[in-house]
């Protein structure tokens, strides 16, 4: 009966692994579409929100990959932990970047400046390059039910840590 409940126990961190690395692409997914699709400009706290996800979407796929090779427990569980810890970072950041916006606290030196229109004077890209400034992190591009993408990121990250958290502190 142990050994039942142990294969129990491992599928369900394969499957909570797999799911976070989903559900953590899809995340950044959505912002990198955002950008690219939508043509919002991200600022430099919006860009700071995307390395927990770049850091652990591999980091879950690893943790799938440990579940399924059978590797000790200990393995899946720490690196679920790491990807928690991670989830909480872009849950502060998150959460620090909507207060700048709301202006509940002042945010970075290097995000006040607004952007203007890209001019190339008839030259280049690459000559406008050094004249781009990126949007400043104060204002929300854009809120949804009354939340920038910053706020709806601290939701989604206090979501993904929780599960992340569940599924590295569930015994063998």
């Amino acid at each position: 009966m142990t050994a039942t409940m142990n294969a129990d126990t491992g599928r369900q961190r394969t499957r909570t692994a797999l799911f976070l690395a989903v559900a953590m692409a899809a995340t950044v997914g959505s912002a990198l579409g955002f950008q690219y699709l939508g043509g919002y400009i991200p600022c430099h706290l919006c860009l700071q929100q995307r390395t927990p996800y770049y850091v652990g979407v591999p980091l879950m796929v690893l943790a799938v990959l440990a579940s399924m090779l059978h590797a000790p427990a200990w393995v899946t569980r720490g690196l679920l932990a790491i990807g928690g810890l991670l989830m909480l970072y872009g849950l502060y950041l998150g959460v620090y970047h909507s207060g700048v916006e709301w202006a509940w606290w002042a945010g970075p030196t290097d995000c006040t400046a607004g952007a203007g229109p890209v001019d190339t004077g008839g030259k280049g890209v690459l000559d406008a390059l050094d004249k781009f400034v990126p949007p400043s992190c104060d204002k929300a591009a854009l809120r949804i039910l009354g939340l920038s993408l910053a706020g709806w990121n601290a939701i989604a990250s206090l979501v993904l840590a929780a599960i992340a958290f569940r599924g590295a502190l569930t015994r063998d």
